[in-house]
């Protein structure tokens, strides 16, 4: 019997085990040339002798910059643009506000305006993660207009604000990607290197199939479906992809689903493959990233269902690669506002958007009692602490603590052997490239962060206020704690239910189309898609609620056995569709009793947390 070692984080508590838990993977250059490059129009305005002018435009990248994750350059609109409009009429507001109660004091008015805006963004925010960057800059740049002393109006705040972001996304957009192999447009590399990611991790399921990893090969298929499915649905100028190389694209991205499925179905018999069953999907992998034939393919072995169901995926595939069709993107359903609007609405939503809406308005009352002139810190540092998906409320708390001990220890260093705006501008530049490898550890982004604000404050003409800055992050810390811990009316673990929910009735849609139209091919891949990435969602909204505190990680008692039994059951449901992949098969008895008891075992594990 193998066992595996114990590590010394698995001694500890979870909420503090994740506080030493980091995300790994290589440094990506070109997020760091483009965030040093976004202090551009900071050393405009300098140079112009207008520093002051370069604030909302520096913060405005800061943001963007924070957002500026992997993936391709038709997802990055959505991703950096959306949140810097939100922001942009953020600053505005906040500039209008501050205007209407007569320079940004009041403990009535503001903490009544900033509770009521929290809880509409909070809510709102609670639909994705790219409206969760909305609602945080929105939230955050309100705080700054009605708070930071600047001289230029609101709308041209706002101006500088969007210039700034649009400067990192037009960076984002323009920029060739570092290692590029020649081949086709380079807008194309991320979408090619997203399609190229699924054929790998289709090999690497085959892999592992009959092995300890083989469920979290299907995993990472899962998630590789998902961030290729994103990078090609992105906007565009035209409604259909506009060239043959995206075109040729969309192709191979969608001969990528029957291989899926087979893969699914062969880890899910749980049959140790052959090793040459690798060599297609890695061919095929090969031929996306350099645009090429995929060449000679491994020949068929025909002994079972889902065998035969890769020989044919992989044929398929073939034909596609060499002879594409002008297929059409695998665009996600567009929900409608109606249904955003929904989930807002929703528990899960109500009580986010209430707990940002207490924040906000606790923080900006104790801010305005003390009469601080950095007072619009406080608000704003506890709309960053309250996001949940930077990790648990206990971890997030000590990440945000030690990161603003240490950046304002180093910068009160910096400010003591430098002098003049200069030395600030490269400050800036040097925290905007560290931000995107810094993002990997809520500690390390709260330092570098700190760093820049800072220096951000002085060339605002604002007092140095090291010191203030590590008094106002801790005051957050203790107000999102003690908020994130208040006994709201009614049950908590609204999140992790809404996600069960939701990806049980996806679950449930895909089994019914599978039984009821087997020969639809191209509507079953979509509910796969569909079921698969639910449950990843409501697995990582179990995992951020059992690792917070007891007191609130026992309110999502007993939802690991629903996510459980409900990838048990997608699983089967993926290995029934590949038997009844041909009209005339049928579903072996053995594969209705499995999916029977799957069933049964799903009704029991959602009804168990409900007594």
């Amino acid at each position: 019997m193998v066992t595996t070692p114990t590590r010394p984080t698995d001694r500890l508590p979870p909420w503090l085990a994740h506080v030493l838990r980091a995300q790994r993977g290589p440094v990506p250059w070109n997020a760091v040339l483009r965030g040093a490059l976004a202090a551009a129009p900071l050393l405009v305005t300098v140079l112009s002798e207008r520093p002051t002018a370069g604030v909302p435009a520096a913060l405005g990248a800061m943001l963007a910059g924070i957002n500026d994750r992997p993936g391709s350059r038709r997802a990055s609109v959505a991703r950096l643009g959306l949140p810097a409009l939100a922001g942009a009429a953020g600053l505005l507001l906040g500039t209008m506000i501050a205007t209407a109660v007569g320079g940004g004091r009041s403990l009535l008015v503001l903490p009544a305006v900033f509770g009521a805006l929290g809880l509409l963004a909070g809510a709102l925010s609670s639909t994705g993660p790219v409206a969760s960057a909305c609602g945080t800059q929105v939230m955050v740049a309100v705080v700054i207009g009605a708070g930071m002393p600047l001289p230029e109006p609101g709308p041209l705040r706002a101006l500088l604000f969007l210039a700034g972001a649009g400067w990192l996304l037009l960076l984002r957009l323009l920029l060739p990607s570092p290692g590029g192999r020649g081949t086709g447009p380079y807008r194309l590399d991320g979408e090619r290197e997203a399609v190229a990611a699924v054929y790998e991790a289709v090999a690497r399921l085959l892999e592992a199939t009959g092995g300890p990893g083989a469920r979290a090969g299907r995993a990472a298929l899962s998630a590789a479906l998902d961030q290729a499915q994103d990078a090609l649905a992105g906007p565009r100028l035209r409604r259909y992809a506009s060239s043959a190389a995206e075109r040729r694209l969309h192709a191979r991205y969608a001969a990528a689903y029957p291989l899926a499925e087979a893969a699914t179905a062969l880890a899910w018999a749980g049959v140790p493959l052959p090793a040459r069953v690798v060599e297609g999907p890695r061919a095929l992998a090969a031929a996306v990233r350099n645009g090429g034939p995929c060449g000679p393919l491994p020949a068929p072995a025909r002994a079972e269902a889902g065998s035969r169901a890769l020989d044919d995926a992989l044929l398929r595939a073939a034909t596609a690669f060499d002879r594409p069709a002008g297929a059409q993107p695998g665009r996600r359903g567009i929900r409608s506002y109606a249904a955003v609007l929904g989930r807002a609405r929703s528990a899960a939503g109500r009580e986010y958007g209430l707990r940002v809406g207490l924040c906000c308005a606790t923080s900006t009352v104790v801010a305005q009692w003390l009469h601080h002139a950095h007072w619009y810190w406080l608000p704003a540092t506890t709309v960053f602490l309250v996001k949940p998906d930077l990790g648990p409320l206990a971890s997030r708390v000590v990440c945000r603590a030690v990161g603003t001990v240490v950046g304002a220890a180093f910068f009160g260093l910096l400010a003591l052997l430098v002098s003049g705006p200069y030395p600030l501008v490269v400050a800036v530049a040097c925290c905007g490239a560290l931000l995107p490898v810094a993002t990997r550890h809520f500690a390390v982004q709260t330092a570098v962060v700190t760093v820049l604000v800072l220096s951000l404050v002085l060339l605002g003409g604002e007092p140095p206020a090291s010191w203030s800055r590590v008094v106002e992050s801790l005051l957050a810390c203790a107000t999102v704690l003690l908020v994130g811990h208040l006994p709201l009316p009614g049950r908590r673990g609204h999140t992790v239910r809404a996600a069960l929910d939701t990806a049980v009735g996806a679950a449930h849609r895909y089994l019914g189309h599978m039984l009821d139209a087997p020969e639809d091919h191209t509507g079953r891949g979509a509910l796969r898609r569909d079921a698969y990435r639910s449950l990843a969602a409501a697995r990582t909204a179990i995992d951020l609620s059992s690792a917070e505190l007891p007191a609130v990680a026992r309110h999502s008692a007993g939802s690991e056995r629903v996510a459980g039994a409900l990838e048990r059951l997608i699983d089967t449901t993926t290995a029934c569709a590949v038997q009844l992949h041909r009209p005339t098969a049928g579903l072996p008895r053995s594969h209705a009793d499995v999916l029977a008891a799957h069933l049964s075992e799903l009704d029991r594990a959602w009804a168990a947390p409900s007594r």
